[in-house]
């Protein structure tokens, strides 16, 4: 399964978004109003849960500056990614998308599709907000 949320443009840098998003303590600022729970496990792994759902644990898995930071999940039984795709415009403007990828069992890709789409959406729309 895919996801992508709608690209979003920034008065900032990709270097300024990129390093942004590599530090993973900024996420709490994107994360939807429903979170429960989002706690720091260390430099590159975070937890968070939002209501009725379980905890997920992500960690950085791979960054290539400026451009593209890739998020994965840290354990559990779902394997998945959170992939930044970051594009730079100009000098000050740059845009943001957000790829979820999974490998899911089809009742499971139906039963998250819509709560995942939604989520990568209010992250991408927060971006702009918070860098």
């Amino acid at each position: 399964m895919k996801l992508e949320s709608p690209k979003v443009s920034l008065e900032k840098s990709a270097q300024d978004v990129f390093n942004f998003l590599s530090a993973i303590e900024n996420f709490k600022q994107l994360m939807p109003e429903n979170i429960s729970k989002f706690e720091v496990l260390d430099t590159d792994k975070f937890l968070f849960a939002l209501s009725g759902m379980p905890e997920i644990v992500l960690k950085k898995k791979s960054l290539e500056s400026p451009h593209t930071i890739v998020l994965g999940a840290a354990g559990g039984k779902l394997d998945f990614s959170l992939t930044a795709k970051i594009e730079s415009v100009a000098d000050i403007q740059s845009a943001v998308q957000l790829t979820f990828e999974g490998d899911f069992n089809p009742m499971m890709a139906m039963m998250i599709k819509n709560p995942i789409s939604k989520f990568i959406e209010t992250l991408a729309v927060n971006i702009p907000k918070s860098v």
